[in-house]
C-alpha cells in the first residue's frame, strides 16, 4: 500500500500487460493539442471582473479539468513499478516564477477537492502563487533541494534512495507531499512568458500521468458553412501516460473538458455527483 494511492488489482488485462511492456512512463506517452476557443472564456473573465472577481485563463482551465476528473476519475490514476494505482488525493503541480528574475522559478503543488467550484479553485491558485512568490524558500520542494545540495555527495545518493523507495512504495508521505513529481497533473502557462505550447514529458520519477501546457493565442481555421473563418484559440499541449486508461476514455474526458471551457458558468456550482474509480 502506497501512502498516496490504492493499487488496482482488477484493471483491464490489456493495461496490466501494457505496464510490463512499457515499464517506463516516457515510453507510454501520448500527445495531443486541444485548441480551445478563447472568446467564451474571455467573456466569462470579463463578466467576473465587473463583479470584482479577478479570474484568469488558468483558473478556468484548471477548474474545468478538475470538474472533468470528478466524472472521469481514472484520469487520477498512476503507474509505478508496473502496478496501476488510483490516487487518494487530487493535486496539481505548477511552476511559479520568482519575483524580479525570469530565470528563477520554483515549483510545488496545490490540493483540490473534486467538488470544488471555480471560485474555490481560484482562491486555491491565488494563495499558492502568492505564497510561492513571496516566500519560495518555505515550500517543501525548495527545502528538499537545499538539503540535497547542502553536503558534498548527498545529491546522487539521496536521489537514488528516493527513487528506490518510491518504486517500492516506501517513500514517506512527508516527502510525497513536498514533491511536485507526485501529482495528478503538472501545469505550465507558457503564454505568461510569451511562448508557444509544448509537449512536456511526463517525469519518470514520481507519479504524474498528465502534463498540460498553455501557449500563445493563435488563430485556427474552421469551416462555417461554405466559408473558412479563423477562431482565436488557446492551444493546450497535453501529454498522457496511456497506461492509466483507454484512448476512448481520454477522448470522452476531453469532450467533457471542452464543454466546461465553452460554458464556464457550469463550474460555479458543485458537481451533482463525484464518481470514484470504476475499478474500485
Amino acid at each position: 500500500m502506497r501512502a498516496d494511492g490504492k493499487r488496482l488489482k482488477h484493471t483491464d488485462p490489456m493495461y496490466t500487460v501494457a505496464a510490463y511492456i512499457m515499464d517506463k512512463r516516457y515510453d507510454a506517452m501520448n500527445m495531443i493539442t486541444l485548441d480551445i476557443p478563447v472568446d467564451p472564456i474571455q467573456s466569462y473573465i470579463n463578466e467576473k471582473r465587473k463583479q470584482g472577481i479577478i479570474m484568469s485563463h488558468m483558473d478556468v482551465i484548471i477548474a474545468a479539468y478538475l470538474r472533468t476528473a470528478a466524472s472521469y476519475p481514472a484520469l487520477n490514476r498512476f503507474v509505478v513499478n508496473r502496478k496501476v494505482y488510483t490516487r487518494n488525493e487530487f493535486c496539481i503541480a505548477m511552476v511559479v516564477l520568482k519575483p524580479g528574475d525570469m530565470n528563477q522559478e520554483t515549483m510545488s503543488k496545490m490540493y483540490f477537492s473534486p467538488d470544488y467550484t471555480i471560485f474555490q479553485v481560484h482562491d486555491t491558485i491565488e494563495k499558492y502563487v502568492t505564497e510561492n512568490r513571496e516566500a519560495p524558500e518555505k515550500n517543501g520542494t525548495e527545502k528538499i533541494i537545499k538539503f540535497l545540495l547542502s553536503f558534498p555527495g548527498v545529491l546522487p545518493i539521496g536521489v537514488g534512495i528516493f527513487k528506490f523507495m518510491d518504486k517500492h512504495g516506501l517513500l514517506p508521505k512527508s516527502i510525497i507531499d513536498a514533491s511536485p513529481f507526485h501529482s495528478s497533473m503538472v501545469v505550465s502557462n507558457l503564454a505568461s512568458i510569451r511562448t508557444n505550447h509544448i509537449y512536456h514529458h511526463c517525469y519518470e520519477f514520481g507519479t504524474t500521468s498528465l502534463v498540460l501546457t498553455m501557449g500563445n493565442l493563435r488563430e485556427v481555421a474552421k469551416r462555417k458553412g461554405d466559408d473558412i473563418v479563423f477562431e482565436r484559440c488557446i492551444p493546450i499541449g497535453l501529454v498522457m501516460d496511456e497506461r492509466i486508461c483507454s484512448g476512448a476514455y481520454f477522448s470522452m474526458a476531453f469532450r467533457e473538458l471542452k464543454k466546461y471551457l465553452k460554458n464556464p458558468k457550469l463550474l460555479e456550482t458543485p458537481p451533482e455527483k463525484v464518481l470514484t474509480d470504476p475499478e474500485l
